[in-house]
């Protein structure tokens, strides 16, 4: 069996149709196909379905998924131990996937002391508002703020992190706020509703908040408008040292606690580069969020 049409194999397979999967592995869609055909009369099997959603595994491929993802490990850490991961430095790509809030406020601190001590390492963050698909191999592990429920993944804890409700002072000075009842008068700044893609997201509901004035799906632009003086809104602790107009709303009474998860595809066990980085990413992590509350 030829690993690179393993390799082909597996990126269909993830990617769901034969454009995307060469546009992957940078090759035409009609190598794809072939690659595609010669390894169904090879393995005397019937590998994919064709539906309007794409190509769809048939359970001979999802057989043949599990055991061509262990070949690509072995060959992702042969690679990686014949160019130099040793114990000097990590080298070569990683990339992470991250909700935008740690991607913006904690993860350039972190892969910069990172990459410091790994001059041969090139690191990637992919800041996106949604769940990422390790076993698409969207990125190599990424960080999450629940649990997942389904999937062939490893899961360790990283760090809990607060929420407070917060606002500008010039937007205070304008709009006192005295008492927690007053709240709901005022202009709120949060995420789309129906945009919120976790549930241990949807912060204003904890806050007892429900109208939202100023929407957005990303923590970033949230954060410009409460600096800007446009209302109240939660923000994220550790996001607080780049915002120093913002005041805490009664601080005592309205918090709420997070966390960080790394999770990695279970299979990485196997790559000690992965497991090294993982290591030194949850560190640096826990390390950041300390210093920043």
């Amino acid at each position: 069996m030829n690993w690179d049409d393993l390799r082909i194999f597996l990126s269909v397979a993830r990617q769901g149709t034969l454009s995307s999967a060469a546009k992957s592995l940078r090759i035409d869609p009609a190598t794809v196909g072939r690659r595609i055909e010669r390894l169904e009369r090879e393995m005397d099997a019937v590998l994919f379905v064709k539906s309007p959603q794409g190509y769809v595994p048939t359970s001979a491929g999802e057989r043949l998924a599990k055991h061509a993802e262990a070949a690509e490990q072995s060959m992702m850490g042969a690679l990686q131990e014949v160019r130099g991961a040793t114990e000097e430095g990590l080298t070569g790509t990683i990339r992470v996937g991250a909700p935008d809030g740690c991607a913006t406020f904690l993860l350039p601190h972190v892969t910069q002391r990172i990459m410091a001590s790994n001059p041969g390492l090139d690191i990637q963050i992919v800041a996106l508002p949604r769940v990422f698909n390790l076993s698409k191999r969207e990125a190599d592990m990424a960080i999450g703020v629940s649990r997942p429920t389904s999937g062939r993944l490893r899961l360790q804890k990283i760090a809990d992190y607060a929420l407070h409700l917060a606002a500008s002072e010039d937007y205070l000075a304008r709009h006192p706020i005295t008492e927690r009842a007053a709240l709901k008068d005022h202009r709120v700044v949060g995420y789309i509703p129906d945009m919120i893609f976790d549930r241990e997201l949807d912060y204003l509901a904890d806050m007892g908040l429900t109208h939202v004035d100023f929407a957005s799906n990303l923590v970033s632009v949230q954060l410009g408008w409460l600096r800007a003086g446009a209302g109240i809104g939660v923000v994220h602790d550790f996001a607080l040292p780049d915002a120093p107009e913002l005041e805490l709303l009664f601080p005592d009474d309205l918090h709420l606690t997070r966390t960080f998860w790394l999770i990695r595809h279970a299979d990485d066990a196997r790559v000690s580069r992965l497991n090294r980085f993982a290591a030194l990413l949850t560190e640096e992590l826990r390390a950041e969020i300390a210093a920043r509350a």
